[in-house]
């Protein structure tokens, strides 16, 4: 088999031929050839091999731009090849001259947007459409021009470096891109220069890297700066594209600055009447650093002061507060001088050598004058004074003088806030204190009172010291029973049995405790069932002293009990301890316990027989008194039914009868009212209605004297029944029916008549009769 090895030569810019080259002959060895074909014949066939085609890219020209030609050996020039173009582009971008195959760029093309574009080439027979070459594949190529600046993708940038850094210190590096070709000439080969800030910057043309160009960088001078940047390719020469990006560079702070009081000395003046802890003055020195390299500590070095006053920084302001330590006194000290330090609270040693961190004023304070209240010698005192001290009794002085030079003579009082009972009394000149009244411990145990000292000079100057007055016991309470003992003894007791055990109580507080005695009255120790037994410890213990107790001949028993304290004076009380008498079950626990009033053991009859007359005349007396009934006390229980409307608006009063006995009648005015209505006059023909009305009242009266008359019903009770409306109001009818009745009525109904049969029954019921109204109403 012959084949044609078409190459494309370069005839010129973007074209190119077809050259057939003849090769040997391809022998075949078996026998599926075509029929007719002898194998000592040699054939040719066409194999395309193409190359690039190159166009350029933003071509503005008129016409469509000439890429390149495709020619075919076989194409003899008569028209009978047709060449065929497909691939990206074909058509839309691209188009082929069918005889010639010429191939043209029909639209601008962007390299930036697509670099190359693959087609595929075809040669056909016109009167067959059949290949007379094997489809080939070629490339168009855009060539890259120069049209696309340098672009700063991550601008505007932020940097920061310390100042006083070093010459060439990296501050940050800018990037610029170019969208254009860069295996292709200097299109995207860039070149980076600072337009601004050059006089402190500096940037690597090709790496773009900005670095300090001076070492003494002073945040203090200057903080921030702004940088121009620019980008320029085709190597930076003229006619390059360009882009520009800025840069802001923050200097920041280090600790290159000590701390500096603006003045060698201050002068401040502080009331002598300052508190403790409030601040007297303020100083500060200032650092031009900023952050934790301006914090400053301030203290004291030395002066008169240096014990009375302390200084502390205010982490807010930096500033130094001096602050009263102790309390000062115009006519004991009235200046004091101080010198202060204030230091870096953190130093970077990299500039020690510049000098010290550190700064030293004097601060002198003056004490001012200011007129003080007086003041006592102790601001707490404290007395003591027995409970049985008389009245008038000293318990001590208190002392207070003007600390000021005019040294004021004072007076003292108490203030009766702190002793509204006046338990107490001061002399106004020496400020004795003495009793004002009996002191009784078990009520206060401590007084608590307030002594004021005025200037006579300046009575607003008030000075005040407490006294605390303690009350010494005293043995002027006798002892009692702890509690109120009820105490059960039951009938089988047996001698000797413990019933009870009794305490006592002292309001007293001896020194060494309470020991309280107990014992029965010697008067009545011989006549009592119960004994009593000490038990050494402030208890005693009840028993018996004999058995066979019994409920129904004696219920109550009484025990004088005498307690006494071990005081001295030694003081005693009785006390008597009720004993009752129980039904009890065999083990013991009360049944029955009932109390009664029964006389003590000892007690006389002639006493007995007394109380009982006295009983007997009072319970007389109250017999006596006779039975006051008045009308306050006569309370009547009323029922009152309605079942209807009643008698209208005039039964106003539940047992006032005659609103309903005598209907629509109302006393005239001016007459008296026990005088009698006349009956009342109809200016109407009731007809059946009266009969009516004589059968309710009838019926009601029958109805009340029964009432009246029935001795079983309880006294003072009513029976009220009203079964029908009444005859409406005393100011008659307002209804229509009732004025065709009057004489005087001018409306006729004679028309009715005449309307027709329909209305002949209302003209009856309507037409006015003479002489007849009655009638006609009474028809109604």
């Amino acid at each position: 088999i012959m084949f044609l090895l078409v190459l494309w030569a370069e005839s010129g810019y973007g074209m190119m031929t077809l050259n057939s080259v003849l090769l040997p002959q391809v022998s075949s060895g078996g026998q599926g050839g075509r029929a007719g074909v002898q194998s000592h014949l040699r054939r040719r066939r066409r194999s395309w091999v193409w190359n690039q085609f190159f166009i350029l890219e933003e071509y503005v020209g008129d016409e469509p731009l000439y890429v390149g030609k495709l020619h075919s050996d076989v194409d003899k020039g008569d028209g009978q090849v047709r060449y065929i173009l497909s691939g990206e582009g074909a058509k839309s971008i691209f188009s082929i001259d069918e005889d010639t195959g010429d191939i043209h760029a029909i639209r601008r093309l962007d390299r930036e947007q697509q670099a190359y574009y693959t087609l595929r080439a075809q040669a056909r027979d016109r009167s067959t459409n059949l290949l007379v070459e094997p489809e080939s594949q070629f490339i168009i190529k855009v060539q890259d021009i120069n049209d696309n600046e340098p672009r700063f993708l991550d601008g505007p940038y932020t940097a920061q470096v310390a100042e006083c850094s070093p010459v060439g210190t990296s501050v940050v590096t800018v990037v610029a891109t170019d969208a254009d070709d860069p295996t292709y000439g200097n299109s995207a080969r860039l070149v980076y220069s600072i337009l601004q800030g050059q006089t402190h910057f500096s940037v690597e043309p090709k790496t773009g890297v900005v670095r300090t160009a001076v070492p003494d960088l002073d945040r203090e001078v200057q903080e921030h700066y702004l940088l121009v940047i620019q980008a320029k390719d085709m190597m930076g020469q003229m006619g390059g594209l360009s882009g520009t990006t800025s840069v802001t560079v923050t200097i920041t702070d280090v600790n290159d600055n000590p701390p500096r009081f603006p003045r060698k000395s201050y002068q401040f003046s502080l009331p002598e009447a300052a508190l403790v802890s409030s601040v007297v003055a303020k100083i500060k020195a200032v650092d031009l650093d900023v952050g934790p390299n301006a914090e400053v500590d301030y203290k004291i070095l030395d002066g008169d002061g240096l014990g009375t006053f302390r200084i502390l920084c205010d982490p807010d302001t930096q500033e130094g507060l001096v602050i009263l330590h102790k309390a000062v006194d115009f006519e004991a000290k009235s200046s004091y001088t101080l010198r202060v330090e204030a230091s870096n609270r953190y130093v970077d040693t990299r500039y020690l050598s510049a000098g010290p961190f550190s700064d030293v004023v004097m601060v002198r304070l003056l004490v001012e004058n200011v007129d003080e209240p007086p003041v006592f010698s102790a601001s707490i005192s404290r007395m003591a004074v027995s409970e049985a001290a008389p009245v008038g009794t000293d318990l001590g002085s208190v002392s207070a003088h003007d600390p000021d030079a005019s040294n004021s003579p004072v007076r003292y009082s108490i203030d009766r806030q702190t002793d509204l009972q006046r338990y107490f009394d001061i002399d106004s000149s020496s400020g004795v204190i003495r009793t004002n009244r009996r002191l009784d411990r078990e009520l206060s145990v401590l007084h608590n009172i307030t002594v004021v000292a005025t200037e006579t000079l300046d009575p607003s100057q008030v000075g005040k010291a407490v006294v605390l007055v303690s009350v010494a016991d005293v043995n002027d309470n006798a002892p009692s029973f702890a509690v109120d003992y009820q105490t059960f003894v039951c009938e089988n007791a047996q001698p000797g049995q413990v019933v009870e055990t009794v305490s006592a109580v002292d309001p007293d507080k001896p020194e060494n405790g309470h020991q309280f005695l107990f014992s029965v009255s010697t008067e009545a120790a011989g006549n009592l069932s119960f004994t009593l037994r000490d038990n050494n410890d402030n208890t005693a213990s009840v028993l018996t002293r004999r058995a066979g107790f019994v409920r129904r001949e004696r219920l109550l028993h009484f025990l004088p009990v005498v307690i006494s304290d071990g005081g001295v004076p030694s003081l005693s009380s009785t006390n008597t301890l009720t004993v009752t008498v129980c039904d009890c079950d065999v083990h013991g626990n009360h049944q029955h316990c009932s109390q009664g009033a029964e006389l003590p053991d000892g007690l006389g009859t002639s006493t007995a027989v007394l109380l009982t007359c006295i009983l007997l005349g009072t319970a007389l007396d109250m017999m006596a008194e006779p039975l006051l009934i008045d009308d306050e006390r006569d309370i009547r229980e009323n029922i009152v039914c309605y079942d209807d409307e009643g008698g209208g608006e005039e039964d106003t009063e539940a047992f006032d009868m005659f609103a309903l006995r005598h209907l629509n009648q109302t006393q005239p005015a001016g007459r008296d009212a026990a005088e009698p209505l006349p009956p009342p006059s109809l200016t109407r023909n009731p007809g059946p209605h009266k009969d009516k009305n004589r059968l309710f009242q009838e019926f009601i009266r029958d109805r009340l004297k029964e009432a009246g008359l029935d001795p079983t019903a309880p006294p003072y009770d009513s029976l009220q029944t009203y079964a029908f409306e009444g005859r409406g109001s005393a100011t008659q009818s307002l209804s229509s029916l009732s004025s065709l009745s009057s004489l005087e009525s001018e409306q006729s109904y004679e028309f009715l008549r005449e309307w027709g049969p329909s209305f002949r029954k209302l003209a009856d019921l309507y037409g006015h009769h003479e002489g007849g109204g009655g009638g006609v109403a009474s028809g109604v």
